[in-house]
């Protein structure tokens, strides 16, 4: 049986009152697609109110606007999807996302795409040491299976916490070579400086280099990264980092526990010529 679609919410063009309901009917739409509770693997939290949250993040931050491109990387069980479907327009938006579990790929697929049709899920066999241990695919050698300058919009929460320092390098390079210009990169990390409290978290450093490790059984479980080989390497990829925000994992004051990265694809603005 195909899954009808949620009732259309009126998408507001920004950030504004409407906005904010739009953000409240997310999390309380019944019709909204929702995983079994035991099949999400991915962050703690209610799903529905964390993608809500980083709807408003996208939006709000990321200047997100509902006609643009969208490329998840680390789509995972469709969190960021699911709230996307309400947002984005139906004819002129899209989302693409990719996953190494094929879960939830399955799961986005199956649920999410049949009443969404401009939203595309795929799995990639990446190898994860804690979500794909049998890939076939070397992080290093990652490469997205879409043409240069194919999106507006790409997200990476919670990857880059999740990445080698090497491995992130390769994912910065494939986000700038499928941004269009104007287009900007969402990307949330455990940004360590000489100013991070790490009240939350404590990270030792990872074998001399610029990754940092807080758990000592895995530490691609809580990975970071120092601040400095982060904002390097997205400018030498081709990005313009505009920004890069602290979150409240630091023990202070935040609208968004990780740190957030938003960088820029150097050319013309959003939705020029679309």
């Amino acid at each position: 049986m195909v899954p009808e679609p949620a009732p259309a919410l009126a998408v507001p063009p920004g950030p504004g009152p409407e906005f904010d309901w739009l953000l409240a009917a997310v999390q309380t739409n019944r019709f909204m697609p929702h995983p079994p509770p035991d099949s999400i693997f991915v962050g703690d939290g209610d799903y529905r109110a964390i993608g809500a949250e980083f709807l408003g993040h996208f939006v709000r931050i990321g200047r997100l606007q509902p006609h643009e491109r969208v490329f998840d990387i680390g789509c995972g069980i469709g969190r960021m999807a699911v709230p996307l479907t309400q947002y984005l327009d139906s004819e002129r938006g899209s989302y693409d996302g990719v996953d190494p579990v094929m879960e939830g790929i399955l799961w986005c697929a199956q649920t999410i795409t049949p009443a969404y049709p401009r939203f595309r899920f795929q799995r990639l066999d990446i190898a994860h040491p804690l979500y794909n241990p049998r890939g076939s695919l070397p992080g290093i050698e990652v490469r997205f299976g879409f043409a240069n300058g194919s999106f507006d919009f790409i997200i990476m929460t919670s990857v880059a916490t999740h990445l080698p320092p090497d491995e992130l390098v390769v994912y910065l390079e494939e986000a700038s070579r499928l941004l269009a210009p104007g287009g900007r990169l969402f990307l949330t990390a455990f940004a360590i400086d000489q100013k991070t409290g790490q009240e939350r978290l404590s990270f030792k450093r990872w074998q001399d280099g610029p990754g940092w490790y807080a758990i000592d059984e895995a530490p691609l479980a809580a990975a970071g990264i120092d601040t400095t080989f982060l904002l390097e390497k997205a400018t030498q990829a081709g990005l313009a980092v505009e920004n890069l925000r602290p979150g409240h994992w630091r023990g202070i004051s935040s609208a968004h526990y990780q740190d957030l990265l938003l960088a820029v694809k150097p050319g013309a603005g959003p939705g020029v010529g679309r």
